[in-house]
């Protein structure tokens, strides 16, 4: 039992040490600069801009002159992230199921390419495309006429839809992919419909991928600040473009800092509200199973 014992305590030892490097790290380049954002959001700005020492909550209760660029955030953050979801499922669920051979590579490279030219590039073709000498210009042949697209909140979703589209196909394809087609066939055999099938099988077993991509795509639209910059026309503004105002314009870091905090916030509760919703969702569905 001793000789157990001391063994158990080496494993533990020996995992610490190992996690160590990777602790530090964390430490580093995640805790750290966020001690650092909380300790400024609790100071002054300082005469000639930055911070300034000091203990007050006065930059918290300035927070509701930004409320304009949260409630954009929350707004259109959720709403690109279920637009993504939306186009992106059927074309995973192409890719996995139906595809084969040399056209899911060819859709799977399709996917991947936008990846190889510049995230800024890539925008920048978009304010052509919905400006006045794209779209715009395509309908007013057809009768359609004054439909302005660009720097608007639709053209901010477009450019949404587009620009993280890849991040939210691809785990939904890996959950597919892994799916066992052999339970799509007993559910075929044993006479349910298609849309019974999905709903029942290929939805709930494709969850994870669902969740895992909808998570990536959320967070990173919550700080989301070039798309709204560029397509939005500095009318649709996201907390990622007042950030940018507040430090590097304004350079009110304790003002900034409070807002960062307040997003940080909001996101984790976000996060953990969806969480143990898919969580509850999904013991629901294995006791309907059972």
């Amino acid at each position: 039992m001793t000789g157990s014992a001391a063994g158990t305590g080496r494993g533990h030892r020996l995992t610490a040490l190992l996690l160590l490097p990777t602790t530090l790290w964390f430490l580093l380049l995640l805790v750290m600069p966020l001690v650092v954002v909380l300790v400024f959001s609790v100071g002054e700005r300082a005469p000639a801009g930055g911070y300034q020492a000091a203990l007050t909550f006065e930059q918290y209760l300035n927070l509701p002159a930004r409320l304009k660029a949260f409630t954009n955030t929350l707004t259109l953050a959720p709403l690109g992230t279920l637009l993504c979801v939306v186009v992106a499922y059927p074309l995973a669920y192409y890719l996995a199921v139906q595809a084969g051979g040399k056209v899911k590579l060819m859709l799977l490279v399709l996917v991947v390419v936008p990846f190889w030219t510049s995230f800024l590039i890539r925008t920048y073709a978009w304010i052509y495309i919905l400006g006045g000498r794209g779209i715009p210009r395509l309908l007013e042949m057809v009768g359609i006429e004054d439909l302005r697209l660009i720097n608007t909140p639709a053209a901010v979703l477009i450019g949404i839809v587009y620009g993280y589209l890849p991040l939210m196909i691809f785990p939904i394809y890996v959950s597919l992919e892994r799916l066992d087609k052999s339970l799509l066939e007993a559910s075929d055999d044993l006479g349910a419909p298609p849309w019974r099938t999905f709903l029942q099988v290929t939805l709930p077993l494709s969850a994870p991928g669902l969740v895992t991509g909808s998570l990536l795509v959320f967070v990173l639209l919550m700080g989301e600040y070039l798309i709204p910059a560029l397509l939005g026309g500095g009318k649709v503004f996201f907390v990622g473009n007042a950030l940018v105002d507040l430090f590097l314009q304004s350079r009110n870091w304790p003002y900034g800092s409070a807002v960062a905090v307040c997003l940080v916030v909001i996101m984790l509760a976000a996060i953990a509200a969806y969480l143990t919703m898919v969580g509850r969702q999904r013991a629901r569905d294995d006791v309907s199973l059972v």
